[in-house]
Parts: structure tokens; C-alpha cells; sequence
């Protein structure tokens, strides 16, 4: 492409995604004129699409605030965030953080981490395979088991909430309710996979965070679990080493 080429296809991505910008001076009408009104039709068209995008990929957030909120609030985003690349399945991944400043939705406090949840479910269902580590396989580790960390499955993602975020997320899709009210106290965090063909969302028990995520940093097993018992007393090794394994959470050992 030449440089010309380059510089008339930049001003045309441009002027698509902003509002105010005129027609790009190398686009012209039959009769040479800028076309305003074709131009602006196609430019609605681009917002459209983006905006399908973002509701199909957040439907219980979309749910729960209302279409006519949601489109209003994703196209605020869409004029701010463009797409850094056609393949638009990775389009919205700070869509999250953007509810989180947007003070309209200050009203639905949880709506952030709702998203977020949201947008893990999206990463594990377009992550890479890979085989689970066998139970058989830690129990081989035996009395090293301690000096051992673990690797993850490449779909894992955790998503920690001081709302119960996994509830609200269940009863928007499942029952359909915009206003959930059959909530728990407290918060609830999530460890979002897909060790097989299905995406799972799993509540961490306590202290159960706090461990996968050390476990995530590279941590090994004893260390992960010192700073999961230092955060919650209550903390159970076994339980939360147990039900990572039956989860499919891990790959591999390091």
C-alpha cells in the first residue's frame, strides 16, 4: 500500500469512529461533493455493529441495566475505545473498566464486576485447549508436593468481587430477573475455566482467591498457602487444593 493509500484509509477508520469529524476530504459523491448523509449512514452502521458486539458479549450486564441504557453506554465507549484490530472477538476488554468510571451506572454498583465476570467467560470460551493434571498426578508428587507450584490451564481466570457477583450473574441469565433480590451478603470471587468443552464458573471458598492467584504468580504450594491463611484464617488447604484439581484448574507442575 502506498503512503498515500495508508493516509487516505487512516482519515477514513478515523473520521468512522468520531462523531464530529467531517467527511474525509477523499471521499467524494458523483458530483464531487462530500457525500454527508451516505457517509453518516455508514458511520451508524459501524457504531451498530460495535455495539451488537459489545451486548452480545455482555448480556447479563446488558440485562440488567436495560437495552436503552446499555446501547447509550457502549456507544459513549465505542466513540472512545476503537478497535485495534479487524478480528473484533477481543473487542472489549477494558469495556469493564470504562462501566467502572461511567457515572451514570454508579447507580448498579455491582454492574462493573458483573462485566468483568462477563468478559472472563468470554477469554476461557476462546482460550487454547489443553489436558487437565490428573489427581493421580499430585498424589505422585507425595511429600513434595509443598515445594511444587503449578501451572494453569490457559482459559483460567479469576474475577474477585465485594458483591456476589456469581449470584446476581446467575439470576439475570437463568431466571431472567433485571433486579436480582434474592441476594447473599458479602462478595463472592470466581475462578472462570473451560477444562474441557464447557465454560465453569466456580465460587472460591474462603481464602480460595487469595491461594490460586499467589499459585498464579508462581508461587509454590506451601508459600501460596501461607499467604492465603495470612488473609483468611479460616482458610482450608486441602479443600482448595482439592477442588482446583477436580475443577481442571491445572496443567502442569514447575
Amino acid at each position: 500500500m502506498t503512503t498515500d493509500a495508508a493516509q487516505r484509509e487512516a482519515a477514513f477508520a478515523k473520521a468512522l469512529l468520531d462523531p464530529h469529524a467531517g467527511v474525509p476530504d477523499a471521499v467524494k459523491g458523483r458530483d464531487g461533493s462530500g457525500p454527508t448523509r451516505r457517509f453518516a449512514v455508514y458511520r451508524n452502521n459501524v457504531y451498530a455493529s460495535l455495539i451488537d458486539a459489545l451486548a452480545g458479549r455482555f448480556p447479563a450486564t446488558a440485562k440488567l441495566v436495560g437495552e436503552e441504557f446499555f446501547r447509550a453506554m457502549a456507544r459513549e465507549y465505542v466513540e472512545k475505545t476503537r478497535p485495534r484490530s479487524a478480528v473484533l472477538l477481543w473487542y472489549g476488554g477494558d469495556f469493564p473498566d470504562f462501566i467502572g468510571a461511567f457515572p451514570p451506572a454508579s447507580a448498579v454498583p455491582y454492574l462493573a464486576d458483573v462485566a468483568r465476570l462477563e468478559w472472563a467467560w468470554h477469554q476461557a470460551y476462546h482460550a487454547a485447549d489443553a489436558e487437565p493434571l490428573s489427581q493421580e498426578a499430585l498424589t505422585a508428587l507425595g511429600e513434595r508436593a509443598e515445594d511444587i507450584g503449578f501451572v494453569f490451564h490457559p482459559s483460567a481466570h479469576l474475577v474477585r468481587s465485594a458483591y456476589p457477583v456469581i449470584t446476581i450473574w446467575e439470576l439475570t441469565l437463568r431466571d431472567g430477573e433485571d433486579e436480582p433480590g434474592r441476594l447473599p451478603a458479602g462478595g463472592e470471587d470466581a475462578l472462570v475455566l473451560r477444562p474441557a468443552l464447557q465454560v465453569t464458573v466456580r465460587r472460591l471458598p474462603a481464602g480460595g482467591a487469595a491461594f490460586a492467584e499467589a499459585l498464579m504468580a508462581g508461587e509454590k504450594l506451601a508459600a501460596a498457602a501461607r499467604t492465603a491463611l495470612d488473609l483468611e484464617p479460616s482458610f482450608d488447604l486441602a479443600a482448595n487444593l482439592g477442588g482446583l484439581m477436580r475443577s481442571g484448574a491445572f496443567v502442569g507442575t514447575r
